[in-house]
């Protein structure tokens, strides 16, 4: 078996390495998009940009030119992209945007040379930045994110035929080793004019763009220095005003406090948080929910996002993940329903401890709430990570949830709960395979046994096949308070298996056949089989960038507990000890995203426990660019079950609106509409970026009960904060 991983963790990968030399320069260089400085010319290229789509085997159509000089203190980028003229797709002004469906180039830097994890910044006709992390080797968009910010500077000018941008990114942004003198590269881009997308290192279409198998090098032509990043303090004040209806309750209150970022050595991040405030991040978008699990909401609060990937990706990100950073902060009271449970303050240190170790470890305490029977919390835990192989990886983790004081109200066994555990992280030098091995205990006063979880996984991927099988074991007393584990007391196996073509000549850019059988079995009940489902499906993709799906589905499950499909309040459950086979089909159509006006549509009828079922979700999103993007959500489902038991229309309308009335002025408008969550709500959060990093954010939320229509709460927040390098 050893002798397998290591097979698999180092084959070579067999393609000629591309490469360029960045100069080193004394002189300083503005930012303003215009590429006139002389020493532009003695700058060397990463030129010969290869498509990527609508083929794979071709140099790109429109060629994109990248230039890089340093200095001391500053990384500087000289960026030409060649196009067919100035029709370009933009979606808004704002930072931050996705690159999927308009015209942007994007710069990937792989600091440690581990193929596992980098730093990304982009920009487009317009100038507009957006900067992000990658990990996990960009095996899936679960390693990318854009909620990562740092300080840099960037311009972009519009030429007839071409468009010009110009980058400074200090130094002090990125993350690497004192001494290095090479980092690993690749840059795609998206060009909605000609239809094509293209990278400077040649990626096969059956990997990710911003994949991190496939890169070239960029040599500095003199070692880089220590890193002399200044001490960050970003200061917040908030006033806010709210009125809880529900409980008749109106309040005002004004809160300090704030963040610091630290860097030790040139490695390592040390972040602390005090009375942190997360009034101005977006609302979580609501969700019709139609199964027996809770559902997994993405983190949006940025004290949470920077290395997340050390804390978050062990165990089975679905079944049985340990740490999940939205438990902290959140609470239920002693009604059962969700509330914020604030922090106190907090600390994070992670980073490269050598070459092949990374660590990670925080340490939050939350605030008791008597009122509600919230104990306080002390909330930490501690990762290790070490490169195996080429791109492989052994991690261990300790999590320690720990309650403080000692309120009459705490349950003794709820005074803690512990998480320890082992992966190994599985990634080809090629890509072509990957997978996860993981053994986890948790620990929790008076439970003994059955507190195991235990997971493999293995992913092939290759230009005309892929597949891949998985199997977890989830004790039934396996449980962690930081984590997200959907059940207990299952072993679940399921593969898949896809076969894809790539006709010549064709509308069609690709299609493929795939099978995927789920089955799910209980320890506890002499293994019983409580769940399978079997998917088949069809998919298209065409060069005119719309995708067709069809998907057939086989389910049987056996419910060991009652429940209501609806989520009806009053409604008469489907009774315990009972099972049921039902069948589905699905079709699945999106349009083309580069259009002005682009929409999406999924519809599902069928079979639904001992009823039926027909679904529709609906997308559209309108450009009116640079300025306004419009956008809307909408789901229909009618669940029609037998007398007595409920049928429903549930019914989840969401329209978003977002202005863009400079790069530094955005209002954002979200508006939801759930008959099955009984709510009806308005978020809308004018944020004007005076300064790099520095906002004042002006957030009114409203919600109201859908039934009767009449309010439930309201607030007003007002919130400065400002990004002061010291």
């Amino acid at each position: 078996m050893a002798s397998l991983f290591y097979f698999l963790g180092a084959v070579s990968q067999d393609h000629t390495q591309k490469s360029f030399t960045v100069k080193y320069i004394t002189e300083t260089i503005v930012p303003d998009g215009i590429l006139d400085e002389p020493i532009w010319e003695e700058a060397e290229s990463a030129a010969n940009f290869w498509e990527y789509f609508p083929v794979d085997s071709i140099q790109a159509r429109k060629q994109s030119e990248i230039k890089m000089l340093y200095d001391e203190t500053n990384l500087y980028i000289g960026i030409t992209v060649y196009t067919e003229g100035k029709n370009y797709a933009i979606q808004s002004l704002k930072r931050d945007f996705r690159a999927g469906n308009s015209d942007n180039i994007t710069l990937l830097f792989d600091t440690f040379n581990d193929g596992n994890n980098a730093f990304l910044f982009g920009t487009n006709p317009y100038g507009v930045r957006r900067e992000g992390l990658v990990s996990g080797g960009g095996l899936d968009l679960s390693g990318f994110t854009i909620s990562w910010d740092v300080k840099w500077r960037g311009e972009s000018r519009i030429y007839e035929d071409y468009y010009t941008s110009e980058l400074v990114i200090p130094l002090t942004s990125f993350k690497f080793r004192e001494g290095e003198n090479r980092w690993r590269f690749n840059s795609y881009r998206f060009d909605t004019q000609s239809n094509e997308s293209s990278t400077w290192v040649r990626i096969p279409q059956n990997q990710n763009i911003f994949g991190l198998t496939f890169m070239g090098d960029m040599i500095f032509e003199k070692p880089l220095g220590r890193s002399r990043t200044p001490l960050a303090l970003i200061p917040y004040v908030n006033t806010s005003w709210s009125n809880d209806r529900e409980n008749s309750i109106e309040d005002t209150s004004f809160k300090v406090g704030g963040d610091a970022k630290v860097s030790v050595g040139n490695s390592m991040n040390l972040d602390i948080t005090l009375n942190p405030d997360f009034s101005q991040v977006e609302v979580d978008d609501q969700v019709t929910n139609l199964t027996r699990f809770e559902v997994s909401l993405p983190e949006k609060r940025q004290f949470f996002i920077d290395n997340n990937d050390l804390f978050a990706s062990f165990g089975d990100s679905r079944d049985a993940n340990p740490f999940f950073s939205r438990r902290i902060g959140i609470a239920q009271d002693t009604a059962g329903n969700t509330i914020e449970n604030s922090i106190i303050a907090g600390a994070r240190l992670s980073g490269k401890l050598t070459n092949d170790l990374r660590l990670g470890f925080f340490s939050i305490q939350t605030e008791e709430d008597a009122g509600n029977e919230i104990a306080g919390n002390n909330n930490s835990m501690l990762a290790l990570q070490h490169l195996v192989f080429s791109r492989s990886n052994i991690g261990m983790f300790f999590i320690n949830r720990q309650s403080t004081g000692d309120p009459d109200f705490l349950a003794e066994e709820n005074r803690y709960n512990r998480v320890a555990g082992i992966d190994y992280n599985l990634i080809s030098a090629d890509n072509v395979w990957s997978g996860q091995y993981y053994l986890h205990k948790s620990f929790s006063p008076g439970v003994e046994g059955r507190d195991w979880s235990a997971g493999a996984s293995m992913r092939y991927n290759s230009r005309n096949y892929s597949g891949s099988t998985k199997w977890v074991y989830i004790g039934e007393n396996f449980d962690s308070d930081l984590g997200f584990v959907r059940r207990t007391d299952i072993v679940k196996g399921l593969a898949s298996f896809n076969r894809a073509f790539w006709p010549e000549d064709s509308f069609i850019n690709t299609h493929s056949f795939g099978v995927t059988p789920v089955f799910i079995w209980r320890p506890t009940q002499d293994y019983q089989n409580t769940d399978y489902s079997i998917f088949s499906q069809w998919e298209a993709r065409f060069r005119n960038r719309e995708r067709l799906q069809l998907q057939w589905s086989n389910r049987y499950t056996y419910l060991f507990d009652s429940f209501d499909p609806t989520g009806s309040e009053d409604g008469l459950e489907l009774p315990a000890d009972t099972e049921y086979h039902y069948n589905s089909f699905q079709v699945e159509y999106q349009s083309d995203a580069r259009r002005i006006l682009a929409y999406g549509v999924e519809t599902t009828v069928g079979d639904f426990y001992n009823g039926e079922r027909f679904s529709v979700e609906g997308n559209l999103a309108l450009r009116i660019q640079p300025k306004a993007f419009i956008s809307m959500q909408l789901n229909y489902d009618k669940i029609t079950l037998p007398d007595p038991y409920p049928s429903a229309d549930i019914w989840l309308i969401a329209p978003r609106f977002e202005l863009t009335f400079s790069k530094s002025l955005f209002l954002s408008t979200l508006v939801q509409y759930s008959n099955q969550r009984d709510n009806f709500g308005v978020n809308a959060r004018l944020q004007w970026r005076f300064a790099p990093l520095s906002d004042l954010f002006l957030v009114y939320t409203d919600n109201y009960y859908v039934d009767r229509f009449s309010p439930r709460f309201r607030s007003v927040n007002l919130k400065f904060t400002y990004w002061l390098n010291i």
